[in-house]
């Protein structure tokens, strides 16, 4: 059965409909730079990685990794395998980077091996690979202290194919520190006949702590999960209590096996049989109200009906039974002009009273694919009454000139085009390995992802329209899953226009935003400010109260850039030679 569909509910209260544009200031950043002891080798791509999931995946890796626990501190490899810790106190006076730990370097290394990659899976624990397949998970104490303390591997095991860690963490199930990691490969396809041959697989490990109470620990992985895909996941991450996982990608992933084990995919003809399943309910609508009858099992009384409703959810079902109909409606009703009534039809009839008279609902409730609508005769004259000056039997018949064509896709601009493939946000329940809620994101093109609470999951970055608004997901909340909780303005729309851009980022408190190129430059884009004096537009001849700035810094180096991170206070880029600290706000 199809995962029922959702939609991502802007807030407009954090959007901002005035908003002009970014005022260029010249108001010069502070820099500093740690010059390294030792190079941070980029991994180039082999021959044997060709196509553009390998470059996706490694090609543009970002090699520093903030702390989300302990924002002054950035963690990278360098090319001795030597994990390097730079912790800024003072941004005048940087100390050198700190070594944690070093990869073992007398292990044999696969001729396709990748770069080391990183992810903090809690304050004290974080979870690395050397790059060439194999796993392992540190003890690093408490990280924001002033002493650097040796990172301890507690958990180390050759995984089999080289993977990069896409993200970790860590709770506490049934009184057992458990981890979560997840890996991500590149891998072969023999069953592949067209396309490049390759196959994109997400694996899911935990690892858990199996000695007893009291005894030395002993993390052994206990589950192994394998999903498969056709792109590179723009976003994925495990829910914090390791019960689910979410993917945003172009293409579906599906989970193919578990501990080893083939997970059965359902045949065409099953999924054909429940897309034309009866359906549970039918409903009509007019501009007031909307009309539903909802079928009840056989031998059930008028008391044994359970039916709830609220301003904006509905809950109907029979004692005994899983409900019939239940979630989050599309727009409001008024439950005190609303009704229902059992039929000895055995169906349920109802009766919702919009709050609002007029839109046409395109769902009863969001989500739900159990119902069908029935369109009345007398709507669909309506709906056709609408539409009618929108079509016309001449191609030219809203064209004055009929010398140039109706539409011009010429003038769009570059930055307005979207890719054509279709990508999705899914949410997968981590004991049925089925999607639960899917977002048809469409047009919403990816932009970045960032850590904005520890404790939670990251947040993604998406486009929609010209601004650029970061979603922060909720798994405990199913009917409302991902939640707007910040707007960039117009940095949809600019992002798309750097040509030789490589990173993007933001601050977790939402100050500014960022993006920087392959050589030298960073962007600096901050949040709308109130403005000192008295500032007119000229144009409107009205007072403007707020600005927002836009700032440009060039730093003194040739070398591409490795890494580009953002704290509140800082930004932090990794080129083979530095480390570049700029100051971009002051507490």
């Amino acid at each position: 059965m199809a995962a029922p569909n959702y939609s991502l509910k802007t807030n407009r209260e954090l959007l901002d409909p005035n908003f002009e544009s970014y005022r260029l200031s010249l108001d010069a950043i502070p820099t500093y730079n740690v010059e390294l002891d030792a190079a941070v080798e980029e991994v180039k791509l082999k021959d044997s990685q060709y196509t553009l999931e390998h470059m996706r995946a490694f090609g543009m890796y970002n090699y520093l990794h903030l702390d989300p626990w302990y924002e002054d501190s950035v963690v990278f490899v360098d090319c001795k395998g030597r994990v390097l810790s730079l912790t800024v106190t003072l941004d005048t006076v940087l100390g050198k980077p700190k070594e944690v730990f070093c990869i073992a370097t007398d292990a044999t290394r696969h001729e396709d091996c990748l770069c080391a990659s990183l992810s903090f899976t809690s304050a004290t624990w974080a979870a690395l690979s050397d790059g060439a397949g194999r796993l392992y998970l540190l003890r690093t104490s408490q990280r924001g202290q002033s002493t650097h303390c040796k990172w301890e591997p507690l958990f180390s095991e050759d995984m089999g194919e080289p993977f990069v860690v896409l993200h970790s963490t860590a709770h506490v199930q049934a009184g057992i520190h458990t981890m979560e990691v997840l890996l991500l490969r590149i891998l072969k396809d023999a069953q592949e006949a067209t396309g490049s041959g390759f196959s994109v697989s997400l694996e899911w490990i935990t690892v858990a702590n199996t000695a007893g109470p009291g005894l030395e620990k002993n993390y052994k992985v206990t589950k192994r999960r394998v999903l498969r895909g056709k792109s590179v996941p723009h976003y994925a991450a495990v829910t914090p209590r390791g019960d689910g996982l979410m993917v945003a990608s172009e293409k579906p992933f599906v989970f193919t096996d578990v501990d080893g084990r083939p997970i059965k995919q359902p045949s065409m003809e099953a999924m054909e049989v429940e897309e034309t399943a009866d359906p549970f309910y039918f409903w009509q609508q007019t501009v007031e109200d909307i009309t539903a009858s909802v079928r009840i099992p056989e031998g059930i009384t008028k008391e044994a009906i359970r039916f709830r409703l609220t301003a904006d959810n509905i809950s109907v079902g029979v004692q005994g039974f899983p409900p019939l109909l239940e979630g989050q409606l599309y727009a409001s009703v008024d439950p005190e002009a609303s009704t229902w009534t059992f039929r000895e039809d055995k169906s349920l009839e109802l009766t919702l009273q919009k709050r609002t008279e007029g839109p046409v609902w395109p769902e009863l409730v969001i989500g739900d694919r159990k119902g069908e609508h029935v369109m009345s005769d007398e709507q669909a004259a309506l709906i056709h009454e609408k539409l009618t000056h929108l079509t016309s039997e001449d191609l030219h018949a809203a064209n004055s000139d009929r010398d140039k064509p109706a539409c011009n896709s010429q003038e769009l601009e570059d930055c307005d085009g979207f890719p054509e493939d279709t990508s999705s946000l899914t949410h997968f329940d981590g004991e049925s390995f089925k999607p639960t809620q899917v977002v048809n994101l469409g047009s919403h093109q990816y932009l970045f992802t960032v850590d904005v609470n520890p404790t939670e999951m990251p947040c993604l970055c998406l486009r929609h329209d010209v601004d650029a608004l970061l979603w922060q997901p909720r798994p405990d909340q199913p009917a409302d899953m991902w939640e707007h909780v910040a707007t960039f303005n117009a940095l949809g729309y600019v992002q798309a226009s750097k040509r030789d851009k490589k990173f993007a980022t933001c601050a977790p408190n939402f100050s500014y935003a960022s993006l920087c190129e392959c050589l030298r430059r960073a962007f600096i884009y901050r949040q709308p400010s109130p403005v000192d004096g008295v500032l007119f537009n000229r144009k409107q001849g009205r007072q403007v109260g707020q600005v927002a700035k836009q700032q440009v810094a060039s730093l003194d180096s040739e070398k591409s850039i490795l890494g580009f991170r953002a704290s509140n206070e800082r930004l932090y880029i990794l080129t083979a030679a530095h480390i570049f600290v700029l100051k971009v706000n002051n507490n």
